[in-house]
């Protein structure tokens, strides 16, 4: 059975730095996200009818739609999956502070925690960031997929 232990523990440390990597270009990738959507922003404010997104993907409800899903998929799944990320960051360092806790290394607990809870909240940031750009740019989106589809409505009435 100890050998077996062994395995996992070890196992879970080979995930460390590439989870620790993970976190780090989401955190990238959110403010990536946040400045483009910045820029998104001032474009809309200028001229709230023009088409940005979805006037290059031709007339097809269904490919407007399809498009719309896979500009905000990016976002989406860096909503969702950076927290996770941080929370296993948070995890794999656990184990060796809970060994310096029992053999009464205080030096060791905070040497093992602070990198994890700073892999945590750097997460939750990229989250967070990653969270609001895909709740407002899916309200815009759709608010343009509903603009072009009333305009060819109103072209096939006239």
């Amino acid at each position: 059975m100890f050998a077996f232990e062994t395995i996992l523990f070890e196992l879970a440390r080979l995930f460390l730095w590439p989870v620790t990597l993970g976190v780090l270009l989401s955190f990238v990738y959110a403010l990536y996200t946040l400045g483009a959507f910045g820029i998104e922003f001032v474009q809309r404010r200028r001229d709230p009818t023009r088409p940005l997104v979805l006037h290059s993907h031709g007339n097809d409800q269904d490919q407007m739609e399809l498009a719309l899903l896979k500009d905000l998929e990016g976002v989406r799944l860096c909503s969702r999956v950076a927290p996770m990320l941080g929370l296993i960051a948070t995890m794999i360092p656990m184990g060796p502070a809970l060994v310096a806790v029992a053999s009464g290394e205080s030096q060791g607990v905070a040497a093992s925690l602070a990198p994890a809870f700073a892999s945590v909240i750097v997460a939750l940031a990229s989250a967070s960031i990653t969270f609001v750009v895909y709740t407002v740019r899916r309200r815009w989106l759709m608010r343009e997929l509903v603009m072009i589809l009333d305009a060819q409505t109103v072209g096939v009435k006239v």
